[in-house]
């Protein structure tokens, strides 16, 4: 007859194997989201550091001697992060976004609702991808576009932690409108008129304190405005708003997001039918 003990450790011994097979399912998950962008890197990772590099030479060259936004910083230096950040958030929502629509189409998401998957495990592995695909275009974007301005990295911690949330927040935001779309079209609505815009008026080419009062109050209604601002903080130490303020509406937006798209996959929104 088995004593107390035995039991006890028999039933520590099954628990061992299931948290590590639920960690299998997630890095596999994760694996094949990386996998998927990065075997297409010339369009997904080459593409968009070329446009930024357009970007920078076209706004550059025309606006270097007629725009100041900080003393001692040149327009173009000015100009460097926002592209990067720019471009960190843009690929983060096109790599969730894109791999959710595409498995929808073409039916091969059954392959990832059959395993067993909880919906923490999906929201980390597409989540997690995203950020490493936003964060290699932003690093690609940052090494060619420093060779034209004199940049300074003032504190590189605020640097990481809103390219880090920017990306997690742009991600979450992707998996959410993967769900929420059925074809391409929907999708292509949700990021033209919503992320497109965001992005733009979120004070990439510009600093919010040149415009008029009622535009500054609708920049400070833009979440994007104080991911941008954040990150360019960290280059020169100066910023648009207190970078704590930022750091708490960034961090805000991300944890109702998170908790969004969490129940969004938890339910099977739109992809349990």
């Amino acid at each position: 007859m088995k004593q107390p003990g035995e039991i006890e450790i028999l039933e520590d011994t099954r628990l061992g194997p299931m948290a590590v097979g639920s960690l299998v399912g997630f890095r596999t998950l994760l694996y094949k989201e990386v996998l998927r962008f990065w075997k297409v890197s010339f369009q997904t990772v080459a593409a968009p550091v070329l446009t930024a590099v357009l970007y920078l030479l076209i706004f550059g060259h025309v606006l270097e001697d007629r725009v100041k936004v900080y003393d001692q910083i040149s327009y173009t230096a000015f100009l460097v992060p926002g592209l990067v950040m720019m471009s960190v958030l843009q690929n983060a929502f096109a790599n969730s976004s894109s791999s959710l629509i595409q498995s929808k189409i073409t039916g091969n998401l059954v392959f990832v609702l059959l395993p067993p998957l909880s919906h923490w495990e999906m929201f980390g592995a597409y989540v997690v991808a995203s950020v490493i695909r936003g964060l290699t275009v932003g690093l690609g974007v940052l090494l060619v576009t420093a060779w034209f301005a004199n940049l300074h990295f003032a504190n590189v911690g605020w640097i990481l932690v809103f390219a880090l949330l920017g990306a997690g927040i742009l991600g979450t935001l992707g998996l959410i409108a993967g769900i929420w779309a059925e074809k391409f079209d929907q999708l292509a609505a949700f990021q033209n008129f919503l992320i497109m815009p965001a992005t733009f008026l979120s004070g990439v080419f510009y600093s919010i304190h040149s415009l008029p009062a009622f535009w500054q109050a609708v920049s400070h209604a833009n979440p994007f405005f104080y991911m941008i601002d954040g990150f360019r903080y960290g280059f020169f130490g100066v910023s648009d708003v207190s970078p704590l303020f930022s750091l708490a509406v960034v961090g805000s937006a991300f944890v109702v997001l998170a908790a969004l798209a969490l129940h969004l996959l938890k339910s099977g929104f739109k992809l349990r039918h």
